[in-house]
């Protein structure tokens, strides 16, 4: 029987498997639901200007776009609803970003089960979720200033998504497709990532992209 404190869950990830897990999971707390899913960023706008949601789970890779973006269409649109990532990319690189982007947690699908349900209750409780690892990495940085930051956290959130679906080996007629942009705006975005990266070549770039996705994969 749903209660004055009982919180419902909007879920957003591109693998049935997982949006199944999920809901799994939350349907064992007593207090907590799910509203709603979706495979897409259109999809999950469409849903949740319907669902009544207390919290968004967002997966940073999407079927048409990025999570990054979703977030920041959530902030336009819903300022006041929280929102989680759960994703496996890579904290060091993305924990950063989605804060800036307006998430209130960040936690990798590797945690346990135990850890995303402590997530999601640091977040209804309007608190900030982060993962020690997280934590530390983002204290470094304060440390360090921008200065000595790596390359690769240079590039804009949409630079980085092109650089990624490049590592993947998707061409740039579908990446245009994927972002609903031109060709010739991907291509002023691989100029501005081989320019930050000091990469000389088209092919170049392909293959630290490449290089950078497996290497990715790998850890």
């Amino acid at each position: 029987m749903l209660t004055g404190s009982h919180k419902t869950i909007f879920l957003v990830d591109d693998h049935p498997l997982v949006r199944e897990r999920l809901t799994q999971l939350i349907a064992q707390q007593p207090d907590l639901s799910v509203c709603g899913e979706a495979e897409s960023a259109p999809a999950a706008l469409t849903g949740l200007a319907s669902a009544r949601a207390d919290l968004v789970i967002v997966d940073l890779s999407l079927q048409d776009s990025t999570g990054l973006e979703l977030i920041k269409s959530l902030q336009r649109l819903h300022p006041s609803l929280p929102v989680l990532v759960l994703s496996m990319h890579d904290e060091s690189l993305y924990a950063e970003r989605v804060f800036r982007a307006g998430a209130r947690g960040y936690i990798n699908k590797r945690e346990s089960a135990q850890k995303v349900i402590e997530a999601i209750r640091r977040v209804l409780d309007g608190k900030l979720y982060v993962s020690e690892r997280a934590a530390e990495i983002l204290a470094g940085r304060t440390i360090r200033g921008a200065g000595e930051r790596p390359p690769i956290e240079r590039l804009s959130d949409r630079e980085l998504a092109v650089f990624e679906k490049l590592g993947q080996g998707v061409g740039t007629r579908q990446i245009a497709a994927d972002f609903s942009v031109s060709i010739k705006t991907v291509q002023a975005y691989c100029a501005r990532i081989k320019e930050k990266l000091s990469v000389g070549s088209a092919t170049e770039l392909l293959r630290e992209a490449v290089r950078w996705h497996d290497t990715k994969l790998s850890r």
